[in-house]
């Protein structure tokens, strides 16, 4: 699983940029944080410590229910500033939070995205984050006009370059930091990929 590499300095939105509450797919529903969610998010943190702290930092400062809470508070706050774009992966049935994925490092005036996803061990290889990483990248490119979708990863991370290049990213440069992999998505390319074609999911607009 990759994540987002956090938020862009001095980037910021235009104003009353509209994006949608909730992505839905055939299993999943991605849909912004609520508070809520906290218990429900250490959960998941903590049932997959081990599977998900070599990739992501941000875990270990999750330890308590108050951790939780205050995590997901300051994603909720730079939802609302269109800084960072973090969202629940739900079963779409059950209500089950099986991961997290979201779009970051968000350049506005470029149109530049980056898709991040991480899943709960217990879900992981059952197809989840491809269908997040399909809505998300629909989402980009059809709702937000991106001029450049990006997914980044750590070399080591062999499941999350699969997502990548099974949705047709193509692999570019090293990154920075040096240490990850680059895989890009653009319009045209996007445009012509056999998934994108057949594939649907309903999205409801955020008003704000």
């Amino acid at each position: 699983m990759g994540y987002g590499s956090g938020i862009l300095p001095g980037v910021r939105p235009p104003p009353l940029v509209a994006i949608p509450t909730a992505l839905s797919g055939p299993r999943v529903l991605l849909r912004p944080y609520l508070p809520r969610d906290a218990a429900a998010f250490l959960e998941a943190i903590e049932e997959s410590r081990a599977h998900l702290e070599p990739w992501l930092p941000w875990v270990q400062s999750v330890r308590s229910l108050a951790d939780a809470r205050a995590d997901l508070a300051k994603v909720r706050s730079r939802w609302r500033a269109r800084v960072d774009l973090a969202m629940g992966i739900f079963h779409r049935e059950t209500g089950r939070l099986l991961g997290g994925s979201g779009l970051h490092r968000i350049d506005w005036t470029m149109r530049m995205f980056e898709i991040g996803y991480w899943i709960r061990a217990a879900e992981e290889g059952r197809g989840y984050v491809t269908e997040a990483v399909q809505l998300l990248t629909r989402l980009a490119f059809e709702g937000l006009q991106a001029a450049r979708v990006e997914i980044r990863m750590d070399p080591r991370n062999v499941r999350s370059r699969r997502v990548a290049s099974r949705l047709g990213f193509a692999a570019g440069p090293a990154g920075r930091p040096a240490d990850r992999h680059v895989f890009a998505l653009i319009p045209e390319d996007c445009a012509a990929l056999a998934w994108v074609a057949r594939s649907g999911g309903g999205a409801r607009d955020d008003p704000s």
